[in-house]
């Protein structure tokens, strides 16, 4: 096969990516804790997505980062309290914004067992076809509202479908100071940029299968949609040395979802699937 300069400048390019972000470490400026390694003890890192500058997905009635935080929060409660010897370090506890780079870091230098983003999705726009004032047909972008249910990503690179939502996620990127240099040059908004992740193995990636595959199985007990197990080029993700998955625990777009995820009992829900699922795991 004929290997073209710029596919051999893009493979560089992904491998220096890789070495780039694995070698970064946690300043004691930087709002995530730099407290010493915790050696005893089951060690879970819980991310709420986003948070301060970031809002994420925004509903009608309320924000990702909001959402994602109060799981997280009450997840990790429930971990402490009913696993004995678990220990839970929170990415943020409050309305922050820790650089993406950040969070993975911060499970790797605490030793932890698992990492777990928490995300709501939203449906993106679509397309249709209506009548302006002066009659004329013309294509206008509308919110996708329909979409629904659950789905739990592993780092990889798959279909564009995927591809869409992890740059939707990585767009934080961008909100971040010297963005262009933490990130090697990479371009959350370009999808070339996502071809460095067919580059790039995985040494938990099959047990971060099996934790996804037992947190889609949990959502589906309790009656909710299943979207099932993808995987996606996340920032997030990708320099975890411990099985990760990012959830998307529900469709903030979907007025109905929406409401279900602000309620306690849908959070109760969505906390209660989690906590069977690393459980089991």
């Amino acid at each position: 096969m004929k290997v073209t300069a710029s596919k051999l400048l893009i493979v560089t390019f992904g491998i220096s990516l890789f070495t780039l972000i694995s070698s970064f470490t946690i300043s004691s400026t930087n709002s995530i804790s730099s407290s010493p390694p915790i050696t005893k003890g089951r060690i879970i890192v819980l991310d709420a997505g986003h948070g301060g500058k970031d809002p994420g997905a925004i509903g009608k009635l309320s924000r990702e980062k909001v959402i994602a935080l109060d799981i997280a929060l009450k997840l990790g409660k429930k971990l402490e309290a009913e696993i004995p010897g678990t220990k839970v370090i929170y990415t943020r506890k409050t309305d922050i914004y820790p650089n993406l780079y950040e969070r993975p870091a911060l499970a790797n230098k605490q030793h932890a067992d698992l990492f777990v983003s928490i995300h709501l999705n939203s449906g993106g726009e679509t397309t249709r076809r209506v009548k302006n004032k002066r009659g004329k047909w013309v294509t206008q972008k509308v919110t996708n509202t329909s979409a629904k249910g659950t789905e739990t990503f592993v780092l990889g690179y798959n279909s564009m479908v995927n591809q869409d939502v992890a740059i939707r996620e990585n767009a934080s990127i961008l909100l971040e100071d010297n963005h262009e240099e933490n990130y090697g040059g990479f371009d959350p908004k370009d999808p070339s940029s996502y071809i460095v992740f067919k580059v790039l193995k995985r040494k938990y990636r099959d047990q971060s299968i099996r934790l996804a595959k037992l947190m889609q199985t949990e959502y589906r007990k309790a009656g909710r949609g299943d979207r099932g197990i993808k995987e996606g080029p996340f920032a997030v993700l990708k320099t975890a040395g411990m099985p990760a998955v990012l959830t998307e625990v529900g469709f903030i777009s979907n007025s109905e979802e929406e409401r279900y995820l602000m309620s306690d009992k849908g959070q109760q829900e969505i906390v209660n699937s989690l906590f069977n699922a690393i459980k089991k795991f």
